[in-house]
């Protein structure tokens, strides 16, 4: 589904230790529940190593693919933080110690305290607004169409909420849940498969879970159109409650 009202972006995590299983990650689920909240689809997701030209490569792919790039992780003060340095060079921009970070670092560091690996979370490219952390000062950047954000979760949530002020956003997406209790999915899929077929303004999704030792099924319908998701839940339910009649759904 796409259109006027469709704002999309893509997620790139950033860093060796989530790849490594190290750090769990915590961000892809919030950043795209959130986005969603406001209207805004999150289409893809990618994790990358601190490599810059994987980095680069995973920005060239996804800026022009997507209204938005939100990124998290690597803009710190170690050496193998280098998020920054690379979208400079995927913009084409240079990049180097900006006044108005400094500013910003300066409300938290005593001069003497800002050491060089300190002042590393200074840089920014070039043309790059500044996006406010509250938590730990150092600012993230929006560039163009990518918002580069922090690795830790509690700072990234907080710089999100500062980034979404600039962001155009869309219709929200409207998502209704029906309950199909244990039934097996293999029992309604080919009736479900119609029910989409024939509502292809919405989109509708079989969830399996396990969950206190039961076994349990949620179809979801999700859509812009509150009349549409309205409809196609109606036959869902409809569905279900004619597969149960007949005996079909255990």
């Amino acid at each position: 589904m796409s259109g006027p009202a469709t704002v999309t972006a893509a997620i790139l995590v950033i860093g060796d230790e989530i790849l490594s299983g190290r750090t769990k990650d915590r961000n892809i689920g919030y950043i795209a529940e959130y986005l969603a909240r406001v209207g805004v689809d999150v289409r893809e997701a990618r994790v990358v190593p601190d490599v810059e030209d994987e980095i680069v490569a995973a920005l060239d792919a996804l800026k022009g693919r997507y209204d938005y790039v939100v990124t998290t992780g690597g803009i710190g003060p170690t050496h193998d933080d280098i998020t920054a340095d690379a979208v400079a060079r995927a913009f084409g921009v240079p990049i180097g110690e900006d006044p108005r970070a400094m500013a910003i670092m300066m409300e938290r560091y005593l001069p003497a305290d800002l050491t060089p690996a300190r002042r590393r979370m200074a840089r920014i490219p070039v043309g790059a607004d500044l996006i406010d952390n509250p938590i730990s000062k150092a600012p993230g950047f929006r560039i163009g169409n990518v918002f580069v954000l922090a690795g830790v979760p509690s700072v990234m949530q907080a710089m999100l909420d500062f980034a979404v002020k600039s962001m155009r956003t869309g219709v929200v997406m409207l998502a209704e849940t029906v309950e199909a209790g244990p039934a097996p999915e293999g029992r309604y899929g080919d009736a479900l498969g119609r029910i989409a077929a024939a509502h292809p303004e919405v989109s509708i999704g079989s969830y399996p879970s396990f969950k206190d030792g039961r076994f349990n099924n949620q179809i979801v319908v999700r859509g812009k159109d509150e009349a549409a998701v309205a409809a196609a839940r109606q036959a869902v339910e409809a569905m279900l409650v004619a597969l149960q009649s007949d005996g079909k759904l255990l």
